[in-house]
């Protein structure tokens, strides 16, 4: 979804860097699943792998050689301690970026794609209930996520001179304005 949401904003992007951590766990189904969608959307992925903050830096020097059309943000703890870092780069690579949790956005990223963490929590205290009236949770069964929010900040879009299609805009969980 993320991949569809980018070549909805910029239909003509031939190249995305997507950054992520090998080291998390669900990222490597995550990367397969970019790669099957890229050669959908006839996009060509670049991928950097920080393993340690202190490789930002380099990684988005490495996005400037590599000329992307935009940045896709995997689901990282090491990355997510440096959402200011993030935004920073984008903003001054002038590159649409899109994150995986929606604080990325309210401190000033383009645009947020994820799992809805206001759900998960709610999903959690259900699971909770269960548990202290007597439930095995070996005996619960294993949910998906089942909402997801999209979030669109259009100052930043403003700044980075993009219009976003209506039709990307009605699928917005959220705008900030």
């Amino acid at each position: 979804k993320q991949l569809e949401v980018i070549k909805g904003i910029v239909p003509n992007a031939l190249r995305v860097a997507v950054i992520g951590s090998s080291i998390e766990p669900g990222n490597v189904q995550v990367l397969q699943e970019l790669e099957l969608a890229a050669r959908a959307f006839k996009v060509q992925l670049q991928i950097l792998d920080i393993v340690e903050p202190k490789n930002v830096d380099s990684a988005f020097r490495t996005v400037a050689k590599g000329r992307a059309d935009a940045i896709l943000m995997l689901q990282s703890p090491i990355l997510s301690i440096l959402p200011a870092q993030f935004i920073g780069h984008a903003t001054k690579s002038r590159l649409p970026a899109i994150y995986p949790r929606s604080d990325f956005v309210d401190a000033g990223g383009l645009m947020s794609y994820g799992v809805s963490r206001i759900d998960l929590g709610r999903r959690a205290v259900v699971y909770v209930d269960k548990i202290l009236k007597g439930a095995k949770p070996s005996d619960l069964p294993v949910e998906q996520p089942a909402k997801f929010d999209f979030v669109i900040n259009m100052k930043t879009a403003k700044a980075l001179g993009i219009k976003i299609p209506n039709s990307i805009m009605v699928q917005a969980t959220k705008v900030i304005a």
